[in-house]
């Protein structure tokens, strides 16, 4: 053996160069860059040394031969050349790792066996036994690697890949390379912002890989400090005093490493089950009193380091696999921006992403971006400076927004009838009337006008700085063609009144309903505009179905919601997009459970959820609600319930009558409703009369006018609602 050796180290693809540095830095000598590895020379004691302290290799390669190769029996003659006796005992095992085609072998399979029989059959001439064989955890590892017509022959010194650490064994339901994390610890800049005293927080952390990978990073630990077993454990021509001595001075570097006052490392992580595995890794890594793991929302995320210095935030948000929903991704990310810049101020941050268009949504520009590679996905990691500089502002981003919605040019007012100027005059005094009310109470969508007078039956919405207008059918006693011109009258009023072109103003008619018209898709534009209830956003789509997604006169009642979910365990029925859960989640709801019969609506509730940065920990459930009460064993410490009138959709079991069957659906939710809960019951049904039973099995106290908000005084019928507990 000589004393210097060629040397080959594998990787993920995009780690070529950050290798090559750390293998430089490691002793290795005239390094190279190839696709998906490196290989340069070094002494045995440079082997070990990258073995023990590569953060980014997945494999040490020590190269015993190379040669040509132009057929199957001269790699067999070739591989015979080799005095395997001084590399492997004869009562050991080995295993075979052959990759590459050519010169008559196009199957890895095949190539492995004919390695495999030139070495055994040496060693059994020779010695007159063979080796056995062990794929799984072999004495020796052998490695073939055939690429036209050259065939390099290697011993595997890692054994295992260098990146299973040893400290993971509980992983979410997509996991992070470890060498993957490093290397996008070390382009984030974190062994600078690490020495010199900065914080690390990693608000979506899963089960922790980015954070103990910075806390290995931080306190000097060698990645594989604690592997127990190496590909050269058992080699024959393994140094066990050279390897000793750079293990004891591994040992040595952290322990003294881990004496130091601990970094600020902290994690946030939204789905409770995920938190103890977190936890348990961070234990096992030997990183318990450096690293810290919270439960808590993305829309919680607020790093306070303990001594107030600024650091680096760094996260692998879902691109794909762990949330279904693109549109739920972007408000996602979006969020993600939001937080950083409402949080972070001064820091720097390293985004890791399979979807980098989302990483544009952020609100906040990348100052460099860098190619990797996660398994055969490609990725790219996104640096930002989180600095007012750096900010696309929300302002801006918004009147891009109107810019590319507006017209072309202003429409010109044109004379207004006798009719249409009354109509507008009222909409103004309607206007200021409200806009006080509005601005204090931090909405976006209010109804503006319903049916105030008489002959202009209409309901008007304001929705940001779009009108949706209601029709209401008028009765046959009205000539239609007067309707008609009462109707045109409206609508040449509400842009000069509002101030609003004609193109943002929504128009349809609303009739009677009957089974699920309500909720069928008018159109299919897919046009979902955000909208501000208090401090939350919620999805409306102004053009697709009758109903927007929001339900404005249930305002005061998803704000009591919001005011006493903190800790609750909360369950919304017929939930429609779950405004109602999104309120609840904002109040400190220890869970939500939203419960509805149509896909497209818990999609949209999904969107509504993750838009303020809460997760798929809030359940989403597509069930019959008579039928799924029947069958749900849990309990319920708030309950809200909105059902329908009248359904008969082809899903269910049978029809839903609110009148007929509300009896049958109250009495199964209070079956759900733990000791001491409130169950709030809502419809809208303008002749519905609540069955004197439930006065004598329940506390009922109606509370309909105490949910009634000032845009809809006018119309205090709009709907129902009463307060039920089970009696003490």
């Amino acid at each position: 053996m000589t004393d210097q050796h060629e040397l080959i180290l594998t990787c993920p693809k995009g780690l070529e160069i950050l290798l090559c540095d750390e293998a430089r830095s490691l002793g290795l000598e005239q390094p190279r860059e190839r696709l998906a590895f490196i290989q340069g020379t070094g002494s045995l004691e440079t082997a070990y040394r990258l073995c023990l302290w590569s953060r980014l290799a997945n494999r040490v390669l020590l190269v015993l031969r190379r040669f040509a190769v132009a057929s199957a029996e001269q790699l067999y003659q070739e591989i015979q050349s080799i005095d395997w006796a001084d590399h492997l005992e004869i009562q050991g095992s080995l295993a075979i790792e052959f990759t590459g085609r050519g010169a008559g072998i196009d199957n890895t399979h095949f190539g492995a066996l004919k390695v495999k029989d030139a070495i055994v059959d040496q060693l059994r001439d020779d010695q007159g036994r063979r080796p056995n064989v062990d794929k799984l955890n072999p004495d020796v590892r052998i490695h073939v690697h055939l690429e036209q017509g050259q065939a390099t022959v290697s011993l595997d010194l890692s054994g295992h890949s260098l990146h299973q650490r040893g400290y993971r064994l509980q992983q979410g339901a997509a996991p992070l390379k470890e060498n993957l994390a490093a290397a996008i610890l070390i382009r984030s800049g974190w062994p600078r912002i690490a020495a010199e005293g900065g914080a690390l927080a990693d608000p979506m952390c899963g089960v922790g890989t980015l954070l103990i990978e910075a806390g290995l990073i931080a306190a000097d630990v060698a990645p594989n400090l604690h592997r127990p077993q190496w590909g050269f454990t058992y080699w024959l021509g393994h140094v066990p005093a050279l390897w000793s001595r750079l293990h004891q001075e591994a040992l040595q570097r952290a322990e003294e490493g881990l004496s130091k006052p601990p970094a600020w490392i902290r994690g946030y992580e939204a789905d409770p089950r995920l938190i103890q595995p977190a936890r348990n890794n961070i234990e096992r890594a030997g990183l318990s009193q450096w690293i810290r793991v919270y439960q808590g929302e993305l829309a919680t995320f607020e790093p306070h380091p303990d001594r107030g210095q600024k650091g680096l935030v760094v996260c692998n948000p879902p691109y794909g696999e762990r949330l279904s929903d693109e549109a739920s991704l972007v408000y996602l990310y979006r969020h993600l921006g939001e937080r950083m810049r409402e949080a972070c101020l001064g820091w720097e941050a390293g985004i890791f992403t399979g979807a980098p268009e989302l990483g544009k949504r952020m609100g906040v520009r990348s100052h460099k971006q860098y190619a990797l590679w996660n398994g055969a996905l490609p990725c790219k990691l996104l640096l930002f400076r989180i600095e007012p500089q750096a900010f696309v502002g929300g302002a801006a981003l918004a009147a891009d927004h109107r810019a590319k919605d507006a017209p072309a040019a202003a429409p010109v007012a044109a004379p207004l009838s006798e009719g249409a100027q009354m109509f507008a005059n009222r909409l103004r005094k309607n206007l200021k009337q409200f806009s006080k009310w509005v601005a204090r109470s931090q909405i976006e969508c209010y109804r503006l006008y319903d049916a105030d007078m008489p002959e202009y039956a209409l309901a008007i919405d304001v929705y940001r700085d779009w009108v949706h207008v209601q029709e209401y059918a008028a009765p046959r006693s009205v000539d239609p063609a007067k309707a008609q011109l009462r109707l045109l009258d409206a609508l040449s009023a509400i842009p000069q009144a509002l101030g609003i072109p004609s193109e943002r103003i929504v128009l349809k008619r609303r009739e009677r309903q009957t089974g699920t018209r309500q909720y069928e898709r008018q159109q299919a534009t897919g046009d979902f505009m955000e909208v501000q209830e208090g401090a939350l956003k919620l999805l409306v789509n102004l053009h697709d179905y009758l109903d927007t997604g929001l339900f404005l006169d249930h305002r005061p009642l998803r704000l009591r919601l919001q005011a006493e979910a903190s800790g609750k365990r909360f369950l919304n029925l017929f939930c429609y997009t779950a405004t109602a859960s999104v309120h609840a989640a904002k109040g400190g709801a220890r869970s939500t459970t939203s419960v509805d019969l149509s896909k497209t609506y818990l999609d949209w509730a999904r969107r509504n959820l993750a838009l303020n940065g809460y997760s798929e920990r809030h359940r989403l459930v597509q069930a019959d609600v008579v039928h799924w009460l029947e069958q749900d064993r849990e309990e319920y410490d708030l309950i809200f319930i909105d059902p329908p009138t009248f359904s008969n959709s082809k899903r269910m079991d049978g029809v839903f009558d609110v009148q007929r069957d509300h009896v049958h659906l109250l009495d199964l939710a209070m079956t759900r409703l733990a000791a001491g809960g409130t169950l709030y019951f809502s419809n809208n049904f303008r002749r519905f009369v609540l069955d004197e039973q439930l006065l004598q099995r329940y506390r009922v106290e109606e509370i309909s006018a105490q949910t009634i908000d000032e845009d809809f005084q006018r119309n205090p019928k709009i709907h129902r609602a009463w307060r039920i507990q089970a009696k003490a």
